[in-house]
């Protein structure tokens, strides 16, 4: 573990979060697994560093009960019902946009599921890569309003403002116009129930 992830875990431990190291995506994965027991079941959100892990179709296939709204081929009402369902599930699996070294954590959200499911979850994982470290929170912000978002928008093919240049408009991005992805923002500045909130730290660059 570098001296800057070892800092970072120290000063989650200051703020009621617990957090952990592993050096890779598998060891990840493993920890997850470990973490979640069977008889959990599990909400998420939508995630390419949680891609990348695959592990939600790990959770799936050992037979845990995974609410997934991206499922090919349901309604719109049915992807919105397990949504609601996964943000008060057992365990909520997510990735922040942006992790402040100072110990905040930084995500946004569309629709609020997200937001939901990390805020009120009986238990939380957020897994995240050490690209996604920045300095404090303005940089934090900052990472997740110019960097991931517009990547995010073009991954997803939101019409956004920054779907055209990948460059944040946030003045002009509003309705009707457009279709704005950053609606929520939720900055997790310390949790105050033991053990509820986990962070698994990766030792490379997963996500955006």
């Amino acid at each position: 573990m570098d001296k800057q992830s070892e800092a970072l875990i120290k000063v989650w431990q200051k703020r009621n979060i617990q957090g952990s190291f592993c050096e890779n995506k598998l060891k990840a994965a493993e920890k997850i697994l470990e973490l979640i027991p069977l008889s959990a079941e599990i909400g998420f959100s939508g995630s390419v560093t949680l891609d990348q892990l695959e592990v939600i179709k790990k959770l799936e296939t050992r037979g845990n009960k995974i609410f997934n709204p991206y499922k090919p081929g349901i309604s719109r009402e049915e992807s919105l019902a397990l949504r609601k369902q996964g943000s008060s599930a057992d365990f909520y699996l997510a990735s922040a946009n942006a992790l402040s070294a100072k110990g905040e954590l930084v995500f946004f959200s569309g629709y609020g599921n997200r937001t939901a499911g990390i805020a009120y979850a009986k238990n939380v994982l957020i897994v995240c890569g050490i690209n996604k470290i920045a300095a404090d929170l303005e940089a934090a912000l900052k990472r997740a309003r110019e960097y991931a978002t517009p990547l995010n928008c073009k991954r997803l093919n939101w019409s956004s403002a920054c779907l055209g240049d990948g460059v944040c408009h946030e003045e002009k991005c509003l309705f009707p116009e457009y279709k704005r992805m950053c609606c929520q923002v939720l900055i997790i500045e310390a949790e105050v129930v033991p053990d509820r909130l986990k962070v698994i730290l990766v030792g490379e660059s997963l996500g955006f």
